[in-house]
């Protein structure tokens, strides 16, 4: 019986190495903090060596902000989908409701990035600083969306940058606390949450909605 022939394994090809690298990173990074992860590990979790680390980056710094523009493709499309569609609407509802089910799915669909971000903010690491960076964008476009339903009358005149902030923070606690953090103190599906979070906003700052 002759033995099986052993097929060698695919070679990468540089993207593909590169994307796996990113992949690394940040799992081992949300498992054992920045300080903790050395570039031996990092290399050895991929398959390569320290020297093809660096080749695809040469700085740490490189590296993080290839992490925060991976992990940002998803966000920002979709982000430019919710700005395309509500670009001309008075649906505030519709708005924010669409707006607060993006955030739960992106607290969501990938909790080891959300446990890389908050290492690095515990451990006062400069990725935190590259994804703030990164998401005045998102608070941009729901300032842009309260500023002009403010201008038709349909929004007190509040200061559009800390709504933002208040609408998002109400959004991302229930998202991280409840489904990440397993601490939920509601029993009712996601979607019927958010919707009441969006009432209760709306209502604080909505003129239509307050009278």
């Amino acid at each position: 019986m002759s033995a099986k022939l052993v097929q060698p394994k695919p070679r990468m090809s540089s993207e593909e190495r590169r994307a796996a690298i990113i992949h690394a990173a940040c799992r081992l990074f949300a498992e054992k903090g920045f300080r903790g992860t050395t570039t031996r590990e990092l290399a050895a979790a991929v398959g390569v060596t320290e020297p093809v680390l660096y080749e695809h980056f040469r700085t740490k710094r490189d590296l993080y902000s290839a992490i925060i523009g991976e992990k940002s493709k998803d966000g920002m499309a979709a982000m430019a989908a919710l700005r395309d569609r509500y670009a001309a609407t008075e649906d505030s509802r519709g708005f924010f409701i669409a707006l607060g089910n993006m955030i739960v799915e992106w607290y969501t669909k990938d909790s080891t990035f959300v446990r890389l971000l908050l290492f690095s903010n515990l451990e006062g690491h400069e990725l935190k600083d590259l994804f703030h960076e990164r998401s005045q964008e998102f608070f941009d476009l729901i300032t842009t969306f309260i500023d002009r339903r403010i201008v038709t009358g349909a929004m007190r005149p509040v200061n559009s940058a800390i709504a933002a902030r208040a609408f998002f923070g109400m959004i991302a606690h229930y998202a991280q606390a409840g489904l990440i953090f397993g601490c939920a103190p509601f029993t009712e599906p996601p979607n019927e949450i958010v919707e009441a979070m969006v009432q209760i906003f709306l209502t604080g700052i909505s003129i239509e909605d307050s009278e």
